[in-house]
């Protein structure tokens, strides 16, 4: 006798076929790995119909962080009211969805489990195909949105918070690693120096400004193997080189020029990622580059890139400052070629919050 997991799996599989024979997919997508709450609408991956995004800064401003527990109890107070808003935007029911997709990791267990639990529980409601998708993989697919005339193979670089990875997109759903952070990510780097120079929190976009008045005094910070074979990362001895550099000047009584130190830690995080990039894509031999993830939204970096992009000749993709951050419609995006693919989940799909890569 089946169990009622096994005959919903089942029954999702015997779909499968009629979905991909259907010229509109929609797609409802949740992500909850982090301290945003966002439910999304999208159409065959590529077309959005609503993405709404509710922000947990200002909850966890006071602390300097975020805090696990207070992001996962404020997901569980706003998620059903979000998906009604992305319904409601979109101007469908749950009756015309194909399909329910949702970020299993990597991310704050707890704050999975809400996105996670709630998508299974519509999923099976609603009988409906769930489709787990992994984070990083949704900030690869931001770029279908921003640019539908983008298809793999093409190389990306994801650089957020938590996460800074070379990426060879082979194919939709077809993924190869090249290179990753060892440590501290470019993003979580930017908010331990914004906290120590006292720029506040969220620390990323608060450095980027400082830096953009900086004096451009030359402050040698390191910049770790840049001139290495390979395409890793490591940015937590840049990290405490700026701790310590701000340190000495408060013990000896000096002026410390937040600004240009801002500018000098910048410019060695920019170098660095230039520095990869550029020979991870003459390596593949591709002319297209795709940039995601939060930290695709820093100014210096966008800049940066464009001008390599002008001087080498490669096709420069940047999405949108809105799909740079966590939402949902870039789940959605990752969850259409993955539906299309065969790959949906049963109802035992978990959080894996420590998942940082992808499934090769």
């Amino acid at each position: 006798m089946y169990s009622h997991k096994k005959i919903y799996f089942t029954k999702m599989l015997d779909k499968l076929n009629d979905l991909r024979n259907k010229d509109e997919i929609f797609i409802l997508a949740i992500e909850t790995s982090c301290d945003e709450t966002s439910a999304a609408v999208v159409k065959n991956g590529r077309f959005v119909l609503s993405n709404k995004v509710a922000s947990q800064i200002e909850l966890h401003k006071i602390y300097g962080g975020v805090v696990p527990e207070v992001a996962s109890r404020k997901h569980v107070e706003t998620i059903n009211p979000l998906i009604d808003q992305a319904l409601l935007e979109s101007k469908l029911t749950f009756e015309q969805l194909d399909g329910i997709a949702v970020t299993y990791g990597p991310g704050l267990v707890g704050a999975l489990l809400v996105g996670v639990s709630t998508a299974k529980a519509l999923a099976y409601a609603l009988s409906l195909p769930l489709i787990g998708v992994n984070h990083i993989e949704g900030h690869i697919s931001a770029n279908y949105i921003a640019y539908p005339e983008l298809s793999p193979p093409f190389l990306c670089l994801v650089v957020s918070g938590g996460h800074t990875l070379i990426v060879w997109v082979k194919g939709y759903c077809d993924y190869q690693i090249l290179g990753q952070t060892r440590d501290d990510a470019a993003g979580e780097a930017y908010d331990k120096v914004a906290r120590v120079l006292g720029l506040g929190y969220p620390g990323g976009a608060a450095l980027d400004l400082a830096a953009k008045n900086g004096k451009k005094t030359e402050i040698r910070f390191p910049r770790a193997y840049i001139d290495d074979d390979n395409f890793d990362f490591s940015f937590s001895g840049l990290k405490t080189s700026v701790v310590n550099y701000v340190n000495q000047l408060n013990q000896k009584g000096l002026y410390v020029d937040v600004e240009n130190i801002a500018y000098n830690f910048q410019k060695a995080v920019v170098d660095v990622l230039k520095v990869k990039t550029i020979k991870a894509l003459q390596k593949v031999g591709t002319d297209k580059l795709a940039l995601s993830g939060g930290v695709a939204a820093n100014s210096a970096w966008r800049s940066e890139m464009s001008i390599e992009a002008q001087r080498l000749g490669f096709k420069l993709y940047i999405p949108p400052i809105e799909l740079c951050t966590d939402n949902a419609a870039m789940i959605a995006s990752a969850a259409y070629y993955n539906l299309l693919a065969g790959n949906i989940s049963d109802l035992s799909l978990n959080a894996i919050p420590q998942n940082t890569l992808l499934t090769l």
